[in-house]
């Protein structure tokens, strides 16, 4: 039966390091999908952050490791490991050469904390400009820049189907169309030698962009390695768990099971504890793991 997993964001705020990890195992939860920003929110917001950056980011990483081991000792001791990581975005800044390669080396520090953490996959937003040529050129040269780090570390980098909204409307962004997707890890993983990138399938963000979840899973089969499950109403990006927007899980379902999909099923349902009052985090947190157990009771394998 498939694992089942789910974001560290939002939840750590609210109970601290050991009740996270505590709640998700008492939850059933298998693993985690670890935000690379709970050390530091110096790479959120950045439009409210002068130059240059200061904080966890500028350390060596022989510094960084030893404020990730509450992290990794709580999750041992609770037997939750961690089966996929985010990495912090936007990651590239138009004119501004500065920030760039600042974030470049900080992308470098989050690959070795899923060596440090033994978690096998980074999910790495591709960057989304208006100029598609200008896209595939800065997104090449961002990904094939972190495949030293790949490599060293024994990470796989996952892109991810994105969308921007302008003036109320939602547009497709980078990797939204998935053939456009397979395009781009057949092009990095001939260029690595080997295969280092995979697709991490966003369904709420399918959802925006009026793509049929089956369809764009039978699309990427085998490039499909992570997930990121969650809802919407279609019109907005909001993070709440299955059935409470307008997805058709059962389609979801079916082509999961179609492509023998074999990663875990991570929940990226952080909003659900905003929404609720935070003395319902465990249930909600229960309702999640429901959830995930009932997907792969239906998926089968």
């Amino acid at each position: 039966m498939l694992k089942i997993g789910v974001q560290t964001a939002v939840l750590l705020a609210q109970r601290g390091i050991d009740g996270t990890f505590g709640l998700l195992s008492e939850c059933g939860f298998d693993f985690v999908d670890f935000s690379c920003n709970a050390l530091d929110g110096s790479l959120s917001g950045l439009k409210n952050k002068p130059d240059p950056l200061a904080g966890v980011f500028d350390l060596p990483f022989e510094q960084i490791a030893p404020l990730l081991a509450p992290y990794r000792e709580a999750a041992a001791r609770c037997g939750v490991s961690f089966g996929q990581a985010h990495a912090p975005f936007p990651l590239y800044w138009p004119g501004n050469d500065a920030r760039n390669a600042y974030l470049a080396q900080a992308l470098d520090k989050c690959v070795a904390m899923c060596g440090y953490l033994d978690c096998p996959y980074l999910i790495v937003h591709p960057v989304k400009l208006g100029d598609p040529a200008e896209e595939w050129r800065v997104n090449m040269a961002l990904y094939k820049g972190l495949l030293p780090a790949l490599k060293r570390h024994n990470v796989v980098c996952c892109l991810e189907n994105m969308f921007v909204t302008d003036r109320g409307k939602v547009y497709e962004s980078a990797c939204a169309d998935p053939y456009e997707a397979c395009d781009y890890l057949d092009e990095l993983n001939d260029f690595a030698g080997e295969k280092r990138f995979a697709f991490c399938l966003d369904t709420g963000h399918a959802l925006l962009t009026g793509r049929d979840i089956y369809t764009t899973i039978m699309k990427l089969g085998p490039r499909i390695e992570t997930l990121h499950i969650h809802d919407n109403d279609g019109r907005s990006d909001q993070h709440v768990t299955p059935y409470m927007g307008t997805l058709d899980w059962d389609r979801f379902i079916m082509g999961i099971r179609d492509v023998d999909y074999r990663g875990g099923l991570s929940f990226e349902t952080f909003n659900m504890l905003n929404i609720f009052d935070p003395a319902l985090a465990d249930e909600v947190m229960h309702l999640i793991a429901a959830t995930g157990r009932l997907f792969a009771r239906r998926i089968g394998g």
